[in-house]
């Protein structure tokens, strides 16, 4: 059998000083000459103007992304052993996250871990691989035979699939969203611990893999801010920062969300908790409702509100329409606080920055002409790290109306 010789690529000189600088992705629009057609998976290896290595990576046919870059510096074999090290690495990042009460983590963040297009969340003894890019299936076998031996005794490994891998990968049987990689089907959504709560995941059919892990830092301060407090959760979910907010001693929680399968979740999440006096005792209410059309209508005050949309730019089209919604949703949420209330606002939108966002929703406070005082603001946890620019999603702002003195 003839071994095809490997893919080279030279790049355009904008694109070269990018990956450079290491950034992980190279576009098909970047890519200036290409010594023949490559296939997904295949490594392919770039080179600069003057003819020396320059980076190596992962192929991709049929994504915008045409290589994942793994390496660049250096020469440097891109093998099965070299993709272990990679992995072994972010398991070791990880390790001081989980314990006895938090074992829902991220363990594999993608290109910020070096493993670009992968995403691995461990929830209890299941394991969801995430896959973003064609290019690691024909790396899955012996990924999964080395996540098996890094982790202890995972009972299953799920796949789960980006929405354009669906659609390509539709006809192809063992590789469909939801398929079992290794170990049995569950039965029923998994159940995993996060700060000694209890919580389940949909590994086979939730949003992203099941449970949104990202929020846990912020959903730790909200229990701190919760005390006798009336707590708004709106976008709720699976009513993560609900939980939280009656473990801190909330007086009353309602979660908040279009979704009946999510408010359903919600119920189940609190029902697991009820060993929790707070917890078991707080009034829990559900309100199935289109957020920005709820708050507008209502005339109900609370003393915490928390505010978590999907994102609401997926693309940079939508930046400044994305900008106007998030100010108009903390405006309808401040009209709906208390004084000395408290805004938790996050945006999940990589297309609208850190600055924008925090701007937008201090911009809303400054409208409301009530004075805010700005508790907090985070960004990434440890286990969804951001190392380039388009990674950085995640962002949340605390501000509290403070109370109005005789000369206001």
């Amino acid at each position: 059998m003839t071994v095809p010789k490997l893919l080279h690529i030279r790049l355009r000189s904008a694109a070269e000083g990018q990956v450079r600088s290491g950034h992980p992705w190279v576009f098909e629009k970047s890519i200036q000459e290409q010594s023949r057609s490559g296939i997904a998976g295949e490594v392919a290896v770039i080179f600069d103007g003057k003819n020396r290595f320059l980076a190596a990576g992962l192929y991709d046919p049929h994504s915008p992304i045409r290589v994942r870059v793994l390496h660049c510096g250096k020469p440097q074999v891109i093998d099965p052993s070299m993709l272990a090290v990679r992995l072994l690495e972010s398991l070791e990042r990880r390790r001081e996250l989980q314990d006895a009460g938090t074992n829902g983590v991220r363990l594999v963040h993608g290109e910020n871990d070096g493993l670009p297009g992968l995403v691995i969340d461990r929830y209890a003894s299941t394991l969801v691989l995430k896959l973003y890019t064609s290019s690691w299936l024909t790396w899955l076998p012996g990924l999964i035979q080395t996540l098996i031996a890094m982790t202890p005794s995972p009972e299953r490994i799920v796949l789960r699939l980006s929405r354009n891998l669906q659609e390509l990968l539709l006809n192809q049987p063992g590789h469909q969203d939801g398929h079992m990689l290794h170990g049995p089907t569950p039965s029923e959504p998994v159940r995993f611990r996060e700060s000694s709560l209890w919580f389940e995941a949909d590994v086979l059919r939730g949003q992203k893999t099941g449970f949104f892990l990202d929020q846990r830092e912020n959903r730790q301060h909200v229990e701190t801010l919760s005390a006798g407090r009336d707590v708004l959760n709106a976008f709720s979910f699976s009513g993560g920062f609900s939980l939280y907010a009656a473990r801190g001693g909330a007086r009353s929680v309602t979660d908040l969300d279009i979704s009946a399968h999510a408010l359903e979740g919600a119920r189940r999440n609190f029902a697991l908790n009820t060993e929790n006096k707070a917890i078991a005792s707080i009034h829990h209410e559900t309100v199935q409702a289109n957020t920005f059309e709820w708050l507008a209508q209502t005339n109900r005050q609370y003393d915490l509100i928390i505010l978590d949309p999907p994102s609401m730019a997926k693309r940079e089209t939508e930046r400044e329409r994305a900008i106007e919604a998030y100010q108009h949703l903390a405006a309808l949420a401040l009209k709906r606080l208390r004084p000395n209330g408290i805004l938790v606002a996050a945006s999940c939108s990589a297309h609208v920055t850190v600055d924008e966002f925090f701007d937008t929703v201090r911009e809303a406070g400054l409208q409301d002409k009530r004075q805010m005082k700005e508790l907090r603001t985070s960004q990434h946890p440890k286990d969804h790290p951001a190392t380039f620019r388009q990674a950085a999603y995640l962002k949340c702002i605390v501000l509290q109306s403070m109370p109005m003195t005789r000369n206001s």
